[in-house]
């Protein structure tokens, strides 16, 4: 678990350094430019994390499926191998997937205003500028968001139902509360990210609104990566003595 939600904790930092530190430089210094390749390069790195994430918060969910459903098998069913190509391959095909994206976004001929109307470079903002009908691409763009969102998405609702019928026959009440507990922090990241996704991406574009966009980018691309250390280390004991200590030793400088 904790060796995934590194790999978790990597992804969200990778993604914030992607779209906040060039955001908040144009913010600051009343620019509002960035070059093309940089704009791929800011394309490709975000839907990496993007598409990495999804699949890894369906390992996450696998884990703790076969931890609580399965618990006698967990250390056959997720060894460390088990979780080394979990992760290589959501990163791999997370990589070939907006490989393919961004590499078709930056080949479009833009003959219409470069004036992007997002605060990064997101291939479905970019799209309208293009004089070309981009209709089979927005299709692929349908395709490819199921298969990285709701797929996954599938698998983690497979993975909590089978969870929650187990800890329903629980006989423990500390046993219940703890596996709620390891389960409601994984859900709560879920669907923080995965709602705003799913309704960005899989909107046909006449029913999309820039400015909704806009504020639906920023739970995805700054908010929840910021929420997912604090919603996971939070209920940790050991994190929550460290705080609480950090904090005391702040407080006696203080006096």
């Amino acid at each position: 678990m904790y060796f995934l939600l590194s790999q978790l904790s990597l992804m969200d930092l990778m993604c914030i350094s992607t779209t906040v530190p060039k955001m908040a430089f144009n913010f600051l210094s009343g620019q509002k430019a960035i070059s093309f390749l940089g704009c791929g390069v800011q394309s490709f790195f975000f839907l990496t994390m993007a598409g990495s994430e999804d699949l890894l918060l369906a390992s996450m969910a696998y884990d703790r499926y076969v931890a609580i459903c399965h618990p006698l098998h967990y250390s056959i069913r997720m060894s460390k191998w088990m979780c080394v190509k979990m992760i290589v391959g959501s990163w791999i095909l997370g990589s070939i997937n907006s490989l393919a994206h961004t590499a078709y976004a930056l080949h479009i001929p833009y003959c219409r205003s470069r004036a992007i109307n997002h605060f990064f470079c997101d291939v479905p903002a970019m799209l309208p500028l293009a004089c070309m009908d981009t209709w089979v691409y927005e299709y692929m763009v349908f395709v490819s968001t199921s298969l990285f969102l709701l797929l996954p998405f599938i698998g983690i609702t497979a993975s909590y139902g089978r969870v929650l019928f187990a800890v329903y026959h629980m006989q423990s009440k500390e046993g219940r509360k703890k596996a709620f507990t390891t389960c409601s922090a994984h859900l709560t990241v879920v669907t923080f990210y995965c709602a705003p996704f799913a309704y960005t991406y899989l909107r046909p574009r006449h029913l999309r609104s820039p400015a909704e966009d806009k504020i639906l980018a920023v739970f995805y691309t700054i908010l929840t990566p910021m929420l997912n250390p604090i919603i996971y280390s939070l209920r940790n004991k050991e994190v929550l003595g460290a705080m609480t200590r950090v904090f005391g030793i702040f407080s006696l400088m203080r006096k």
